[in-house]
């Protein structure tokens, strides 16, 4: 892990995490990163792939935090149907006092989001979302009728399992990092944790987007090599034709952490339609973006953000 930190961490930005019970199961531990200011009442929650915890998104944590954004990274527990994870996520955002919040979600995180925002609508708790390389429907891994087996499946078999759409080859020093990072983090799950992410992962389920349609949302997809194909991409922009779209030249799976200045610069011109309303996850009554938050590796988020913007 030492290589991605650069002796910074997300320990050092927010001290410890926060272990949290919201049901009656004192078994079921939602771990949180809560770091920025406390008073911002709609800030981003971030929720981790399949193989991801709090940790990953420390990126996030340390760049947005600095410029006065709120952010949650969370670490979701052993949950094995989509009504139960939704159920304990509801009971979290009120343990915390939140009515609204937005989402950064990854993969799985991205899914659960969308799922979240698609049975709560009697009540909604999302204000917006963003979405990277993500999903809508889980038949698109083929395991649907066996991921009513995976509960009792060994540890290893189901991390060979994720592994398996992990990059390989010879891969670009940032993204090889990335991978390194994420079996690190894969590593520290249990098997009821892993398998119960990759049953909501895998089970027979897609979202509904026309439950979806007043939520302001962004979609994050990269055009090199990742676990989801360019038609799940295509899919995703399809069934959501007014999210706006920042496509990553370059990322693998896990462009929030190989990838995260252009990551965060797309979150925060996602964010700043909401500056000045009650709804802002920023303290700052002005939000500026320049050449600082992009590493000097990548150049490309400063060419397309003004692009971007306009379409905001």
């Amino acid at each position: 892990m030492h290589h991605l930190l650069n002796s910074k961490s997300a320990n050092e930005i927010v001290q410890s995490p926060e272990y949290i019970v919201v049901d009656d199961d004192p078994r079921k531990v939602w771990t949180m990163y809560d770091a920025g200011p406390k008073h911002i009442k709609c800030p981003l929650i971030c929720l981790p792939p399949a193989s991801g915890t709090a940790d990953c998104f420390f990126r996030q944590i340390m760049a947005l935090t600095s410029r006065g954004y709120r952010v949650i990274s969370l670490q979701y527990p052993v949950y094995w149907t989509m009504i139960e994870w939704v159920v304990g996520f509801r009971k979290l955002l009120d343990h915390l006092n939140l009515d609204k919040v937005h989402i950064f979600g990854s993969s799985l995180g991205g899914f659960l989001a969308q799922k979240f925002v698609e049975l709560t609508t009697s009540s909604p708790r999302v204000h917006s979302l963003i979405l990277c390389n993500s999903f809508s429907d889980t038949s698109i891994f083929n395991y649907t009728d066996s991921a009513v087996l995976f509960w009792m499946m060994p540890s290893l078999v189901l991390k060979r399992m994720v592994m398996s759409n992990y990059t390989k080859g010879n891969l670009p020093p940032e993204i090889a990092n990335s991978v390194d990072f994420m079996v690190d983090q894969l590593d520290s799950l249990t098997q009821p944790e892993l398998a119960s992410r990759l049953t909501l992962n895998c089970m027979n389920c897609y979202v509904e987007p026309q439950k979806l349609s007043d939520i302001p949302m962004t979609i994050i997809s990269v055009f090199d090599e990742s676990a989801l194909s360019q038609s799940v991409c295509e899919g995703l922009f399809k069934l959501y034709p007014s999210a706006k779209k920042a496509h990553l030249k370059k990322g693998g799976n896990f462009p929030y952490i190989s990838q995260s200045a252009e990551v965060n610069m797309y979150i925060q011109v996602h964010l700043r339609q909401f500056q000045f309303t009650k709804f802002s996850a920023c303290e700052c009554d002005t939000i500026s973006l320049s050449s600082s938050d992009v590493s000097p590796t990548s150049g490309s988020p400063l060419d397309d953000i003004q692009t971007f913007e306009n379409m905001l």
